[in-house]
């Protein structure tokens, strides 16, 4: 049996995001009706690690154009906005079962640290959106020596 070694704070984050999401949720719980559909806000799958140089994000997106997605980074914080819109041609009667749901959706995420927003890269493919954002380095502490007269 291999020992893990406790990180509270690894538990602390992942309480503050699970809070987040259902602050997040409660707000955009309302329902309008678009284009004949109903239509209510919805919150995309993510993943979100950190690898030594870099933090990932991987959004599940299938079914989305990459021109209906958006991704911002101000002031610290990743912000993942788009909108799912239904198949054209299909009315809301034709449907026996309707799961994916369609509509705007917008995340935030806090990043841990620092990064290069110039330097940052997104990718999208097979309904998987990939956005890399690249570290900034912080330099080793460095000793001052003072002279005492």
């Amino acid at each position: 049996m291999a020992l893990s070694r406790w990180d509270p704070f690894r538990d602390l984050v992942a309480l503050q995001e699970r809070i987040n999401r259902l602050f997040e949720e409660s707000l955009t719980s309302s329902r309008h009706v678009e284009e004949g559909f109903a239509v209510s806000r919805w919150t995309p799958m993510v993943d979100v690690y950190e690898t030594e140089d870099s933090i990932v994000l991987r959004a599940e997106l299938a079914g989305m154009k990459q021109s209906d997605i958006q991704v911002d980074v101000r002031d610290n914080t990743l912000i993942l906005r788009g909108e799912r819109k239904p198949l054209a041609g299909v009315s809301e009667e034709s449907y026996h079962r309707l799961e994916r749901p369609c509509g705007p959706f917008q995340r935030a995420f806090a990043l841990p640290c620092n990064v290069y927003q110039d330097r940052i890269q997104a990718s999208y493919k097979d309904g998987v959106l990939e956005v890399v954002l690249p570290k900034v380095k912080i330099s080793k502490l460095k000793q001052v020596v003072m002279d005492i007269r």
